[in-house]
């Protein structure tokens, strides 16, 4: 067995007698030890116990080198830069083996969609090569520098391609860092690998594209399926969107407002106001304090939990209209006497936090808790770590906070309606 490989073809005959031929398919950390995965000629995979069978190799597999050239660029096309950091749609089928491999070359992630270059120059370039669960604030921090840097140097739009476990965190955290875009970046993901008929890697990547080289918006955006059928892709604005569901491929959803647009076939099409691109330089500001956290409100949540957690600021995740258990009120008392800043934000989907209309809430209005209002709480999270980031000042944390800068919120005009004191001047 030691002399097979991936790719090579070989023959399997059971400790019974019964015998399996086809090519040999790339282990996981997940396969079992005993474990082999052939590829029949049928095109279907099979799993097969190794131990006391024969194994022996029929044909060793070609080495396979992938060519592919980028086109000559047209000067008459606009020119995107495609900023790869991993995920699934950031994947090519080796049909070597019949695998899924990732993309670790420009022209291999630039290929993925062979589309692209009927109406754009591609500049490729493989940023990052990670799990999305993986991506920390550090990454957020070189992919902005990275998409101010082609929006600067001659790119009309940035894609983004990206896992989508963590898609809209990083959307959001660009969408703070990235100012006065003279260009779209467009975050990108897909639900199913290229390797599935139900892929939907091509046709988002080719969305996502339209809008980068085409349109005149000077927002962070994410382009995804807007139905499981392959009728559209909605435009969402990235301090909006969440990951709705584990797997269908219209798992990206607008919360609280609607999509910005829509893509139908070639055509990108507006249906809500969005920020036009400006003419002068991108710049980047993305500088993050770690030191916030994003505490769950539960049934049985310990009253000294807060304590323990909170460093400089924390986004607690209330009920309802943002509420926490009476017994949870002393803890957060307390760290605010330190002070740290504490955010409610609900866990409800839909709907916006309002502190004043219940005595709790009010209780935690008094003790200097700031609403969220609609805000998504990871976007709260990332909005307070570019906060603190730049600003120590209490009064200056409270007003940034509670002004929309990223289309992250429809704030009340009235504070003082919600039991809330603006901060001041």
């Amino acid at each position: 067995m030691s002399e097979a490989a991936p790719g090579d073809r070989i023959r399997l005959t059971t400790h019974d007698g019964a015998r399996f031929e086809g090519v040999l398919m790339p282990r996981h950390s997940f396969s079992g030890a005993d474990i082999l995965t052939l590829k029949l000629d049928n095109g279907y995979n099979v799993g097969l116990a190794a131990g006391g069978a024969k194994v022996e190799v029929v044909e060793t597999a070609k080495p396979v080198e992938r060519r592919l050239p980028q086109p000559p660029t047209d000067p008459r096309k606009p020119t995107i830069a495609i900023l790869g950091t991993g995920g699934t749609i950031a994947s090519f089928v080796d049909y070597r083996t019949g695998g899924v491999t990732p993309a670790t070359r420009p022209e291999e992630l630039a290929a993925a969609a062979p589309d692209l270059f009927g109406f754009c120059n591609i500049r490729a370039e493989v940023l990052l090569n990670m799990f999305s669960e993986d991506m920390q604030p550090e990454h957020w921090t070189k992919i902005a520098e990275r998409a101010a840097w082609h929006l600067n140097n001659g790119a009309k739009g940035v894609v983004i391609p990206h896992g989508t476990d963590t898609l809209s965190y990083t959307a959001a955290a660009l969408a703070f860092a990235l100012q006065d875009l003279s260009g779209p970046v467009v975050l990108v993901g897909s639900q199913r690998s290229s390797d599935r008929p139900s892929s939907d890697a091509s046709q988002n990547l080719l969305a996502a594209a339209r809008v980068a080289a085409t349109s005149d918006c000077g927002e962070v955006v994410v382009v995804m399926h807007a139905s499981s059928s392959d009728d559209a892709c909605a435009i969402h604005r990235a301090t909006r969107v969440r990951k709705m569901h584990t797997s269908r491929r219209d798992a990206f959803q607008s919360v609280n407002v609607p999509p910005l647009g829509h893509v139908r076939g070639d055509q990108v099409v507006w249906d809500q106001p969005h920020r036009a691109a400006t003419k002068g330089k991108t710049r980047c500001d993305a500088v993050w304090d770690e030191e916030v956290s994003m505490i769950l409100s539960y049934p049985g949540l310990w009253p000294d939990h807060v304590e323990d957690v909170v460093r400089k600021a924390t986004v607690l995740v209330g009920t309802g209209l943002g509420h926490v258990a009476h017994r949870v009120l002393p803890g957060v008392q307390k760290v605010i006497a330190r002070g740290a800043h504490v955010v409610m934000a609900s866990q409800c989907i839909n709907g916006a936090v309002n502190m004043n209309v219940y005595s709790t809430g009010r209780d935690l209005l008094q003790m200097g808790v700031l609403p969220a209002f609609d805000m998504l709480p990871e976007v709260a999270y990332i909005k307070l770590m570019w906060i603190l980031g730049h600003t120590s000042d209490r009064d200056e944390v409270r007003r940034l906070f509670l002004t929309p800068l990223a289309g992250e919120m429809d704030a009340p005009t009235d504070l003082r309606a919600f039991g809330v004191l603006e901060a001041k001047a």
